[in-house]
């Protein structure tokens, strides 16, 4: 009874202060002060102090603000111009047509930003018009879109994974390794419904795109070639040991200056505002993780995080049990804050009870991100829906209705992940030398 008495009245008070609006770093600071005076009886100030910095210091953070400044970059070139033209001829004989830029842009884009919302943004404003005015059905380019562009949060480098990885001490190179082959699963998923879609419904009034040759394609995709080298070039480093996340992502830096160089959009403003891009998002996940730790080590104080653990070993319930239960929590969580802040948010109370449970922490990690991106398309608070309501100007409902079909394929896609767990695990364990 004091266990849920005292989980009930600190998620009162985080709620209460995210409700008035207060940030949420500073809100998980706030609950966390209140634990250490009220209900530890210890000064806060040192714990606060001494946790807060080593975390900020994390070598292992170092890779955040350099692959947010490396999707920032990119952003501000002619990518969103380029990868229609590039893509297009490549799907456009496909059971779909030009849907399918949706799944592939948001693939590819995600590979190179690691944000959700950047990846809807920038692949959003590419390919709305052009499905519209080929007459695409309203509801599969809305829907594919919401559903594609959380890939942002699974295909590395994701801002998710990395932030998870810090909070529970993983490598983030490992977890990286771990989110391609779900990440290109689920995008496979993606395109599949599409098709399916398509061959059901083949009175639907698209305009049908000309045959274009091999030649015709390779000239379209010719700015596109290099964006897919830095990419590869990125991820295949860290599989194959020669850098950590952290040398990577300089690397990717460097490459996206390049790229922006040889596409003629580099410049003084561009490099200003992708400087100021990024050190505002850094900042603010900074703020965040700052304010787990701090929560975290009260948490810890209390005791009730191993007490949480304790009392789940107790019921005695099986791994899979504790799987659906996750996955229904996380979606209500996902509901009403961001996917970061509800990654640092739990994992000082979950963490304990996933490896008392004996789950792969690498695999779980997977894990939450699909379940995080499932939320993002989920009313009330879906982050994508509200992104997407401000491209094309449609109701909420109507959104979330479009992107149902895709929120069920991410369900699927947990289920297999449960059935078959070396879809996350199989390729950390064969890359190189992973620290």
């Amino acid at each position: 009874m004091e266990l849920l008495y005292l989980s009930g009245l600190f998620l009162f008070l985080l709620f209460l202060l995210l409700g008035m609006g207060v940030w949420v770093g500073l809100a998980l600071l706030g609950v966390a002060w209140v634990i250490m005076e009220v209900f530890v009886g210890r000064v806060p100030g040192q714990g606060m102090a001494m946790v807060v910095w080593s975390h900020s210091t994390s070598w292992t953070l170092t890779a955040l603000p350099l692959f947010i400044w490396m999707g920032e970059i990119l952003y501000r070139t002619r990518l969103s111009q380029d990868l229609f033209r590039g893509l297009a001829p490549w799907v456009s004989r496909l059971p779909g047509g030009l849907l399918h830029t949706n799944i592939a842009g948001c693939t590819l884009f995600a590979a190179i930003s690691g944000s959700s919302a950047a990846t809807l943004t920038t692949v959003g404003k590419m390919s709305i018009p052009e499905l519209q005015q080929r007459k695409y059905s309203e509801k599969m380019v809305v829907g594919t879109l919401a559903g594609a562009a959380t890939l942002g949060l699974m295909i590395p480098p994701s801002l998710t994974l990395i932030v998870y990885g810090v909070t529970v001490n993983e490598s983030i190179t490992k977890l990286f390794m771990a989110g391609v082959v779900p990440g290109i699963l689920l995008a496979t998923l993606f395109t599949a419904y599409i098709a399916i879609w398509s061959l059901l419904n083949r009175d639907s009034n698209t305009v049908k795109e000309p045959k274009t040759s091999l030649l015709e394609k390779l000239n379209a995709s010719r700015l596109l070639i290099p964006l897919l080298v830095l990419i590869a070039v990125v991820i295949g480093s860290m599989y194959l040991g020669f850098a950590t996340a952290t040398e990577a992502a300089a690397v990717g830096v460097i490459g996206a200056f390049a790229l922006a160089a040889v596409q003629g959009s580099l410049s003084k403003s561009t490099i200003i505002d992708s400087v100021l891009g990024a050190v505002r998002t850094s900042a603010m996940i900074a703020l965040i993780l700052m304010g787990a730790s701090f929560l975290s080590l009260a948490m810890a104080y209390t005791g009730l995080p191993s007490a949480l653990a304790d009392w789940i070993n107790h019921l005695a319930l099986s791994p899979i049990t504790l799987i659906i239960a996750l996955t229904l929590f996380y979606i209500v969580i996902g509901m009403f804050l961001d996917g970061i802040s509800a990654v640092v948010l739990t994992m000082a109370v979950v963490e304990p009870m996933v490896r008392a449970a004996g789950i792969d922490i690498i695999w779980f990690g997977i894990f939450i991100v699909i379940v995080v991106e499932m939320a993002q398309i989920t009313p009330p608070v879906g982050f994508n829906l509200f992104v997407l309501q401000g491209i094309t100007r449609h109701d909420i409902g109507y959104i979330a209705k479009a992107a149902f079909p895709m929120f069920l394929i991410m369900v699927f896609m947990v289920f297999l992940l449960v059935v078959i767990p070396e879809i996350a695990t199989y390729l950390p364990s064969t890359a190189a030398q992973l620290k």
